[in-house]
């Protein structure tokens, strides 16, 4: 047996297996979703954390000692210094909607918090960034193209046997 075809042999492959084989009943994994932007801005008496999803951005107000909801509380906020008016869902939550979707950098977030027993001031920024795949360029590690490096040694070696068997074999008038 030459050399190239115990090296062929000897090569690892990836697993391919079609649908159905699972290998039991567990439950199949969601694919992964990018997260969505989100920013925190905390006091000594809040926590408030907003998500945004395109120009809507909800967000959640609680008590930071207690992590419990925040009641019949108001909210204004500013992000990027737009006003924006925020509505009450329920206790702690929030919904406002934005001119636009935010553009990926830093963008400064305040909150202002009025209650029935006190009122606050939140800071947070929110860093959105720009999405990392939208070219096309496929960078590949240096594994990918040793891996490639070593299939064409391994094709090369291959040729080159083969070649030296069929000019030893036309020396002697033998065909191949």
């Amino acid at each position: 047996m030459s050399l190239p075809l115990i090296l062929c042999a000897a090569w690892p492959r990836p697993a391919l297996a079609g649908d159905g084989h699972d290998h039991g009943d567990e439950a199949k994994a969601a694919p992964a979703a990018a997260a969505l932007p989100r920013f925190t801005a905390t006091s000594e008496a809040f926590e408030l954390v907003g998500v945004i999803d395109g120009k809507q951005v909800t967000l959640y107000l609680d008590h930071a000692p207690t992590n419990a909801p925040v009641k019949g509380a108001q909210l204004s906020l500013s992000i990027g210094g737009a006003q924006l008016a925020a509505k009450a869902q329920g206790d702690g939550e929030f919904t406002a909607t934005l001119a636009q979707e935010p553009k990926p950098g830093v963008t400064p977030v305040t909150a202002t918090i009025t209650g029935a027993s006190e009122s606050d001031l939140l800071a947070g920024e929110i860093d959105i960034h720009a999405d990392e795949h939208a070219d096309s360029h496929v960078d590949r590690s240096w594994k990918f193209w040793a891996a490639c490096a070593g299939a064409a040694v391994v094709v090369l070696a291959g040729l080159a046997a083969l070649h030296k068997r069929m000019r030893r074999g036309n020396r002697f008038g033998e065909t191949a």
